[in-house]
């Protein structure tokens, strides 16, 4: 049984299953999802708490099923709280945790919770997951993508009872706040939490927001390559601003960029080759985000542009390198522009 976070309250109101599985790479809302969970658990008379981190391939699995088969010695009932950071349970945790979903679905004793990061495909379709989803419930965490955080910030603003101007004027304070946050969502909530301390209930100006929240945003190479796609031309250029602000290897974000108009090529080959789009992007490995916005910009690109852009790349990697090129600026950080600008003014007209 799969649920969302913002379900997960309304959920546990109604009383407690025995097993649950929160998985995600957002630290604060998985967080903040396991807490609901266990004040749930102490609600309901799980006054003890047993903790077991997962360390690795040769962890012993038999201590957890022990926590799960025993009654506990101090206390009527227990929760059995599980950290499996890799995801990777291996051949015994896989059998442990088929084991722990069974025990869950006949024990009113003990509450089982796993915390685990983002799964991959095949995880998601292993016998462990499927156990867990048969006998337990599942809250997936998804990240905060860019387009939706002015939409979070909002309401965490109206949590603590404060919101911004309306009209253009508050989508701008908005929009502002989540350039100074993106892709930090820790920091996010913790600049929502600072206004609140500062400012009293109401409204908030654009003045006050500007004047408090730090800049505290965190890039990734591989986001840069979506908004490149998007053809946000002042985004991608606070993203490679931040991106070298962070010390972040000019070598990883050429590779990013570099692979990007790789996929777009052999997309535009196979699709031109009479190979329906949809096919050709799986094909590449091209989805989620990234798929989209191949969608919307390939059809208005030529194939002669996407080798021009290849040669591009291929140029500035001489240069990432040491190499001097005739026609980029001198430094690496320079001719990355070159190449994501270029891309990007393409994708804006295309998009």
């Amino acid at each position: 049984m799969y649920i969302s976070p913002p379900s997960l309250e309304a959920h546990l109101s109604k009383g407690l299953r025995g097993l649950y599985a929160v998985m995600g790479d957002e630290p604060l809302l998985v967080q903040e999802a396991g807490d609901a969970i266990r004040r749930a658990a102490r609600h309901h008379g799980f006054t003890e708490r047993v903790v077991h981190t997962v360390t690795g391939a040769h962890f012993d699995w038999s201590g957890v099923l022990a926590s799960g088969a025993e009654m506990s010695l101090f206390a009527d009932k227990q929760l059995i709280d599980i950290r499996l950071p890799t995801g990777k349970p291996g051949k015994e945790g896989s059998t442990a945790l088929q084991a722990l979903a069974e025990m869950a679905q006949n024990s009113d004793e003990t509450l089982t919770m796993l915390t685990l990061p983002r799964l991959d495909a095949a995880t998601m379709k292993s016998a462990w997951v499927g156990a867990l989803d048969q006998c337990g419930v599942m809250i997936k965490v998804d990240t905060v993508e860019r387009a939706a955080l002015p939409a979070w910030i909002a309401q965490r603003l109206a949590a603590q009872d404060q919101r911004v101007q309306g009209g253009d004027a508050g989508q701008r304070s908005l929009a502002f706040f989540a350039d100074r946050v993106e892709g930090n969502l820790l920091a996010a909530h913790q600049e929502v939490q600072k206004l609140g301390l500062l400012y009293p209930a109401g409204e908030l100006s654009w003045e006050q927001i500007e004047s408090a929240v730090m800049n505290v945003a965190r890039y990734d190479p591989f986001k840069l390559t979506e908004a490149v796609l998007s053809g946000k031309l002042q985004r991608v250029q606070r993203m490679l601003d931040g991106l070298k602000a962070e010390g972040v290897s000019p070598v990883v974000v050429h590779w990013a960029l570099s692979e990007e108009v790789r996929g777009l090529f052999k997309v535009k080959q196979s699709t031109d080759a009479g190979k329906p789009l949809p096919m050709a992007l799986r094909e590449n490995r091209i989805w989620g985000p990234r798929e989209r916005l191949a969608e919307r910009v390939l059809p208005n690109l030529a194939i002669k542009q996407l080798a021009q852009w290849l040669q591009l790349a291929h140029a500035v990697d001489g240069v990432v390198k040491g190499l001097r090129s005739p026609d980029l600026p001198q430094n690496p950080w320079g001719a990355l522009q070159s190449l994501a600008t270029t891309v990007c003014r393409a994708c804006m007209r295309g998009t």
